[in-house]
């Protein structure tokens, strides 16, 4: 999988990209197609947004589902916990419609 970081108006911490790059690794167990992920950091430099004041934005690119997701909080890793949050709910989903129970009816299972 493809990990592509943008930022606008931040400084990332040294260990970011490595935290940022294991927990998107780990979304794979899900089995679902995921050719790259786009995670965008936005800070904003206006006092009256503290709480929310870093915004990160995570969205899929290539083949499979396109799935979105966004996180405001205090810190980055706050935020990008709530994005990861998020796209896991989408891909938590997306695999349950995809699983074949394999029902058969029961004059399937008669013949």
């Amino acid at each position: 999988m493809e990990i592509i970081f943008h930022t606008r108006n931040a400084v990332l911490a040294e260990d970011f990209r490595s935290i940022a790059s294991e927990k998107l690794q780990s979304l794979q167990r899900f089995g679902v197609v995921l050719d790259g992920i786009k995670v965008e950091i936005i800070h904003e430099s206006n006092p009256r947004f503290g709480k929310t004041s870093h915004v990160v934005t995570l969205s899929s690119h290539g083949s499979g589902p396109f799935v979105r997701g966004e996180g405001q909080a205090f810190n980055d890793l706050a935020a990008f916990d709530q994005a990861v949050k998020s796209i896991e709910l989408q891909l938590r989903k997306t695999h349950e419609r995809l699983k074949d129970y394999g029902h058969q009816s029961l004059r399937e299972a008669k013949g």
